[in-house]
């Protein structure tokens, strides 16, 4: 039985050439990079090149700030949580305003702001999971702190329109933020290009380890802390740098960007057949325009199978994938993402996720299409719901 990995919105595999561009950082040079003696003093120059690449990553400039810490979901937090402190408590915009399909991490710290006072807007998106322009002008005011809007949706791969939001925060003041997690490795993420003023990523999103990702600061842009203690990161984040993670994924990111135009064709080739195989099969429908979406992700919806049924089948099988989130999946509620584009009570409980790497091969895809084809089979053939 061939063993296939379509959950690479949940987490990826390291990267080989990432792995060895750690390994001395284990066992030969673990010093503390503060430290004044030899053992930390050498890995300062390789530390910088890890940053610098981070910055060229993103295309941010010198003067900005790029804050290396633990993840997408400690970056969003001190966002959310820094601009309440620096900003809605000492002025009198007291607003913030985000969209319905973000993610748990954007979503629970909107919720905390809001038990302190603060006035927090969830935007609806539209049949193709996607929010509305006019309606993010409509919604923003001069009290408007922050607008946040992911780059791409974790569950759909579907792309926002990130500079145009940007823009229409900074008409009426406020300060713009993207979650980028979903972005960096599929498509180009330009921080001067779209006007973000603060962009969050993790790097096991792109083949880096877990447990490693950072936050950009415009220059000019309040800066944010969550942790204080050290003076680590200029003293926006404290505690000790994790020296092989953060080397890690500066080469992670350089060797995802390297590979955009192989993602943008082959991943998003063997995904287009992955996608027309299960178009061909009736009642299953994909959220999403597929030249919107980033090029390694579907989101399917199958009528007349459950999603968690779907998921232990193809896991029986040796094909992993997910009904959405993984940082939601003990959630058994309905898919949030085909709740907001309005999808019925039973369509909602029938998502599944797919999401390739440049990893993932023309065989596993076709063993993929098989799997997925005799479970939607037998599945239906026990369901009590669905229409024969």
């Amino acid at each position: 039985m061939l063993r296939v990995y379509l959950d690479n919105n949940a987490t990826t595999m390291v990267d080989p050439k990432v792995k060895e561009a750690m390994e001395p950082y284990w066992t030969e040079k673990y010093g503390n990079p503060n430290s004044l003696h030899q053992f930390g003093m050498e890995l300062r120059a390789t530390l910088k090149r890890a940053l610098d690449r981070l910055y060229a990553g993103i295309n941010a400039g010198d003067q900005d700030d790029i804050i290396v810490n633990s993840c997408a979901s400690e970056g969003n937090n001190t966002v959310l949580q820094g601009i309440y402190n620096e900003v809605i408590r000492h002025s009198a915009k007291d607003r913030i305003v985000t969209t319905s399909v973000e993610h748990p991490s954007m979503r629970a710290p909107c919720h905390f702001l809001e038990s302190l006072g603060v006035k927090v807007t969830y935007l609806s998106v539209n049949d193709q999971g996607v929010v509305d322009l006019e309606q993010i002008k409509e919604a923003v005011s001069d009290k408007t702190a922050l607008i946040s809007a992911m780059w791409a949706n974790n569950e759909t791969g579907m792309l926002f329109p990130i500079k145009e939001i940007a823009e229409i925060a900074h008409s009426k003041g406020a300060l713009f933020h993207t979650d980028a997690a979903q972005a960096i490795g599929k498509v180009k993420v330009d921080v001067r290009e779209v006007g973000a003023d603060y962009l969050t990523f993790s790097g096991h999103k792109f083949h880096a380890p877990k447990g490693i990702g950072a936050l950009y600061i415009r220059s000019g842009a309040p800066k944010l802390r969550l942790i204080y203690g050290g003076e680590q990161m200029g003293g926006l984040r404290a505690g000790t740098l994790n020296a092989p993670l953060m080397i890690g994924m500066g080469e992670a990111i350089e060797l995802a960007n390297a590979a955009l135009d192989y993602e943008l064709s082959e991943v998003r080739r063997l995904k287009d057949k992955l996608e027309d195989a299960l178009l061909k099969i009736k009642d299953v429908f994909v959220v999403g325009d597929r030249d919107r979406r980033v090029p390694n992700t579907i989101l399917a919806s199958i009528r007349g199978v459950e999603g968690e049924s779907m998921i232990w089948d193809l896991n029986k099988n040796g094909v992993a994938a997910s009904t959405g989130s993984a940082c939601a999946s003990e959630d058994l509620e309905a898919n949030p993402i085909l709740t907001a584009i309005g999808a019925d009570k039973e369509l909602a409980h029938t998502a599944l996720r797919l999401s390739l790497s440049r990893f993932t091969t023309e065989k596993e895809i076709d063993y993929a299409i098989e799997t997925i084809q005799n479970a939607i089979e037998r599945l239906r053939a026990i369901s009590i719901t669905y229409d024969k």
